[in-house]
């Protein structure tokens, strides 16, 4: 039986020897390059059509379709990361973190911003001191009730 992590290493290997990028697997499937790549890595599960046109032409085993389609725990490290790309995201959250949630409160009221009705892309955009990385983030206001 497969679990997540085999069927993340399984797409590793399928992802080097094709010499394919996530934004071609995910266009191949109809999906947000983000959110699929999420769920290849576990943290997310595809709708099983297209969880089986990932593994189709992927060329993956039947039963890895089942892996991707399955609800994921969404358990992560909670010691702080020491990857440099991701220790960076930590250090916005620490330094800017607290002002983000000023502003979404203050323009949106009481409540946060979802991570479940959520879009975000990522992006390599020319700039004249050199390229830079554009992050979108877009989720829903979810205002907290008042009872």
């Amino acid at each position: 039986m497969l679990s997540k992590s085999d069927v993340t290493d399984l797409i590793y290997e399928k992802k080097r020897t094709a010499g394919l990028s996530w934004a071609t697997i995910a266009a191949d499937i109809g999906m947000s390059e983000v959110f699929v790549t999420s769920a290849c890595l576990g943290m997310n599960s595809l709708p099983k059509d297209k969880a089986e046109a990932l593994t189709s032409n992927l060329g993956l085993p039947q039963e890895a379709a089942i892996v991707l389609a399955e609800f994921p725990n969404k358990i992560f490290a909670q010691a702080i990361p020491t990857d440099p790309c991701i220790y960076r995201f930590y250090e916005i959250m620490g330094v800017y973190g607290q002002s983000l949630k000023e502003l979404i409160q203050e323009k949106g009221g009481d409540g946060i911003m979802s991570a479940i009705d959520f879009d975000m892309s990522v992006e390599k955009v020319p700039y004249e001191k050199g390229d830079r990385i554009e992050i979108k983030m877009s989720g829903k206001f979810l205002a907290y009730n008042a009872w």
